[in-house]
């Protein structure tokens, strides 16, 4: 694979979180379980180790992909959606599963009622066929407000 990581993007979503959480960056090394001389040497424009690199992504909740970049890519800039998008059901639960401040049980309890309302959504026509809500169908009247027909 040719991608790299954009690490203007990872130091920034890390500074980011830090600030967010008033930790230092040897907290923050601490908790991720990296060493304080690796956010040092990212600071001054090195690449962490693969090991490093998912300890942070992990850390920060994010996925990795979020900071990868592909040749071509302009640096510091959100990458291009490579392929498909995920199923907003499907984004929401790798969200819910990243939490680590849920208990399992809550977390089974918002997925289905996410899987729910998804369900219903499509039903009502209000989402396409791959998940992606919008407002494509009109109602009843043709007023424009889809429940003014119930």
């Amino acid at each position: 694979m040719s991608g790299r990581i954009d690490l203007p993007r990872l130091h920034d979503a890390l500074d980011a979180q830090r600030r967010a959480r008033a930790l230092s960056w040897r907290q923050l090394a601490e908790e991720a379980g990296v060493s304080p001389s690796l956010l040092s040497r990212m600071s001054n424009g090195q690449r962490p180790d693969l090991d490093g690199f998912i300890a942070l992504v992990q850390w920060l909740g994010t996925p990795a992909e979020e900071f990868m970049s592909r040749p071509g890519d302009e640096p510091g800039v959100a990458p291009p959606a490579h392929g498909p998008t995920p199923e907003l059901e499907t984004q929401l639960a790798m969200l819910l599963r990243a939490r680590d401040d849920l208990p399992e049980a809550d977390k089974e309890y918002l997925l289905e009622i996410v899987g729910a309302t998804m369900r219903r959504i499509k039903h009502d026509g209000r989402a396409d066929d791959s998940g992606t809500i919008g407002s494509r169908v009109a109602d009843a009247d043709g007023s424009g407000n889809p429940d003014s027909g119930r």
